[in-house]
């Protein structure tokens, strides 16, 4: 039995709480990128689903929001 489509609903809402976050910090996708070190089109990506996001990039981001990890993954 696969479970595709329930990790992708998964992952959609850790990257919909990352949004979030970003915005409620009043953050912009360059400011985020820039603290990545990538390029703003990278980060809209992330937010967007089309670019895998792995664990250590969502512990940085939990560090530029300064937030814990698990406020995106327990939503």
């Amino acid at each position: 039995m696969s479970h595709g489509k329930n990790e992708i609903n998964k992952v959609k809402s850790i990257l919909f709480a990352v949004r979030e976050k970003r915005i409620s910090k009043g953050y912009t996708q360059q400011f985020v990128a820039d603290k990545l070190g990538i390029s703003q089109n990278a980060y809209s990506k992330i937010e967007l689903g089309l670019s895998k996001v792995t664990i250590p990039t969502l512990c940085t981001l939990a560090e530029i929001f300064e937030t814990e990890l698990l406020e995106f993954i327990i939503v």
